[in-house]
């Protein structure tokens, strides 16, 4: 196992990077994209989505691009205005979710404001991206359930299905509380089944619920049955991964329960097919914060640990860790060979707080994954 910077803090005159999502195309090119902040760390503000690809497994990466820009003076969030978070006039671009398609075209849906959606793909493996389509229309069906305020993929990758689908997992909340992500949050999955023309929304997976059940940037995998696995961050008391499970990644979502092999510290985590069987990755840390954590937190955000399920996520017996230290958001991809990439927030904690410092993609295949280590879980 190895690690290779892709963004730091700094680069191209950016204060922070963070939001880490990858995938590995059907060529076995690497698309690595972030969230690149210009001022601060923080959720909203001046946010550009940063793209570098690698087509030699990820030991070298190309120059950052940023696709998807749109024409035009934009309006801000009325939420993000109301609470004074990002100073007068900053745009947010957020949470880019992307997917490599069989046919080699890359999709990527995508945020502006936490209020607008947008479609771009690329035909040429990343290279050069279309002109953006908006596609928030296709979360009007939501307000039936939750009458949102704030809207968001992901984050991370989304799926194509075997049968074809594209599935994009998704995140509302009534924009409420100091970051106005708050207030009640559910979740759900977009779809197309046209390659991308066309997106509709799916049924609510996981719905507004106080206490324990607070489910939220969910990611999505596709079950050796075919079915199709929601699995999301739980804010609530728990401290577990909430799951529900969908026999076409849209409809009928089965009832949510807790996952009580798969520790929660209130952050994004990631699964990915793998020939295998199912990866799963986020901060593995079972002590609570002995300081002030992540707001949102009962957890420090450290030990990102990747899982390996062989039964199809039932159990998950096998764990190993990334990164011990302080670490974050993080992403899966597998290559064509069977090679993993996990793309991670990689920190430092002044005050006791995670303050990502980089965005590292590490690379190990399974036989260092599965291999028995002297320390568990290390």
């Amino acid at each position: 196992m190895d690690k290779v910077d892709v963004f730091r803090a700094g680069d191209g005159g950016y204060a922070a990077y963070r939001i880490p999502g990858i995938v590995v195309t059907a060529k076995g090119t690497l698309i690595a994209y972030a969230e690149a902040r210009k001022k601060s760390f923080r959720d909203w503000g001046a946010i550009d989505i940063a793209v570098r690809r690698s087509t030699d497994g990820g030991h070298s990466w190309s120059k950052t691009a940023f696709p998807g820009r749109l024409d035009g003076p934009m309006q801000q969030n009325p939420v993000n205005v109301r609470e004074k978070i990002a100073e007068p006039g900053d745009i947010t671009y957020n949470n880019a979710v992307a997917i490599a398609g069989r046919d080699a075209t890359v999709h990527m849906v995508y945020c502006v404001e936490y209020m607008r959606a947008f479609y771009i793909r690329s035909s040429d493996d990343g290279v050069t991206w279309s002109r953006p389509v908006e596609i928030t229309g296709a979360f009007d069906a939501f307000r039936k359930a939750i009458d949102w305020k704030v809207l968001a993929a992901g984050p991370g990758h989304g799926i194509q299905t075997r049968r074809g689908r594209l599935i994009v997992p998704v995140w509302l909340s009534l924009g409420e509380g100091s970051n106005a992500h708050g207030g009640g949050t559910s979740s759900s999955t977009i779809y197309s089944d046209d390659g991308g023309k066309s997106w509709r929304a799916g049924d609510i997976a996981f719905p507004q619920a106080p206490g324990e059940q607070q489910g939220g940037e969910p990611i999505v995998v596709e079950l050796p049955n075919g079915s199709v696995m929601l699995n999301a961050r739980n804010s609530g008391t728990a401290n577990r991964r909430l799951v529900s499970i969908s026999k076409d990644g849209a409809h009928q979502w089965s009832k949510p329960y807790f996952d009580k092999a798969l520790i929660e510290p209130g952050c994004m985590g990631s699964l990915a097919r793998h020939p295998k069987g199912i990866l799963f990755s986020n901060p593995y840390n079972l002590e609570k914060s002995d300081g002030p954590a992540e707001p949102g937190s009962r957890r420090d955000r450290k030990n990102v640990s990747v899982q390996l399920s062989t039964d199809g996520g039932k159990t998950w017996p096998v764990r190993r860790a990334i990164e011990p230290g302080w670490s974050g958001y993080s992403d899966l991809g597998v290559g064509n060979n069977g090679k993993i990439y996990c793309f991670y927030e990689h920190g430092e904690s002044p005050a006791k707080r995670f303050r990502p410092v980089a965005l590292k993609v590490a690379r190990f295949d399974l036989a260092w994954l599965t291999a028995p280590t002297d320390t568990p879980g290390v």
